[in-house]
């Protein structure tokens, strides 16, 4: 029996909790899983999982195998990695997961540089707003946007999403364009608000370093960032989509911005994985491509930025420096 292909099976079926989700995301058939549990414990001699129809559980010898096998493993390949060179790509299938406004316009379009770079790995994007599990999943990296909090995994800011508020022109027209946040008691918002929570998302204004939230009532919520803009442009209420969004529309006049000396703080992105495993060579050059695309991308400038390098193509705007810091599910537009 390979011990170590055993090893590996072992700690993605504790992971999953689940035989059937290991198989999956190992690419293996359910039943070579099994099997190759079964043959382990019986290797050891020891019965490492108790299973039941709902869930599996740790036995003591159990938990035991896996804080090694967890260990031997990462050494594995942290000591494999160091013999990663420019004539050994990095390889095989990365999966990743990003809210879906940020996967159609910044990274799908630029993806084939990335694999221009490198051939070998196979990307394999999810586009969602929920909370991803990346454990139980399977997934390696998730794109997520807002301020993260202390959880089990870690992140690396990548860049930042420029927001504004804005309104339809015929929104603006039934009801005026509010000159001051005051003014927002007589309007009505599209609310956005989380998969995971379903807490509305108040909306945020900064000016001078002072920034204000101001919950508002809405005729409609929704929680998909698609959907969000949309309802904005039906002239269902004031929105704080990301600039990116909706900046075609800012510039044909389908979209107005207003409350220009108070507008939102830009939102922080990262790339988030996990803390307990050494960071693979393929998460590493994505992530490492993204703080490069996430620099030069025109839909993340500032407005006097974006505008100019869409025009001329000057790419002169800093990229934010890469922090890290620990992730926890956000509710955020995007």
């Amino acid at each position: 029996m390979d011990k170590l292909h055993a090893m590996r099976v072992f700690v993605r079926v504790v992971e999953a909790n689940s035989f059937s989700k290991a198989a999956d995301t190992l690419g293996l058939p359910r039943a070579s899983v099994t099997t190759t549990i079964q043959n382990l414990e019986a290797s050891l001699g020891v019965r490492l999982l108790q299973r039941t129809t709902r869930r599996l559980n740790l036995t003591l010898d159990g938990a035991a195998y896996l804080e090694g096998a967890n260990r031997i493993l990462s050494e594995l390949e942290e000591l494999e990695s160091t013999f990663t060179t420019a004539s050994k790509m990095p390889r095989g299938r990365l999966r990743v997961d990003m809210p879906g406004a940020i996967g159609r316009l910044v990274i799908i379009p630029s993806i084939h540089e990335f694999h221009q770079q490198y051939p070998e790995i196979d990307v394999m994007i999810g586009l969602s707003d929920r909370p991803i599990d990346l454990i139980q999943e399977g997934v390696d990296c998730v794109i997520r946007l807002g301020r993260l909090e202390d959880s089990s995994l870690v992140a690396r800011r990548i860049g930042a999403m420029q927001q504004v508020t804005c309104a339809s022109p015929e929104y603006l027209a039934a009801r005026g364009a509010p000159q001051t946040i005051a003014d927002l008691e007589n309007h009505v918002a599209v609310n956005y608000f989380g998969s995971r929570t379903g807490r509305t998302v108040n909306m945020c204004f900064q000016s001078d370093g002072e920034t204000i939230e101001v919950p508002m009532k809405s005729v409609v919520s929704v929680n998909d960032a698609d959907a969000y803009v949309t309802c904005g442009l039906e002239g269902l209420g004031l929105f704080q989509p990301g600039r990116f969004m909706v900046l075609p529309h800012l510039r044909s006049g389908a979209l107005r911005e207003v409350l220009r000396d108070w507008r939102p703080p830009p939102k922080p992105i990262s790339a988030v994985y996990p803390q307990n495993r050494h960071l693979s060579p393929k998460v590493r050059v994505f992530v490492d491509w993204l703080v490069e695309l996430f620099e030069r991308c025109p839909l993340l400038q500032g407005e006097d930025e974006g505008d100019e390098v869409c025009a001329t193509g000057r790419l002169d705007r800093p990229a934010p420096a890469p922090e890290l810091e620990t992730e926890t599910t956000c509710d955020c537009v995007a």
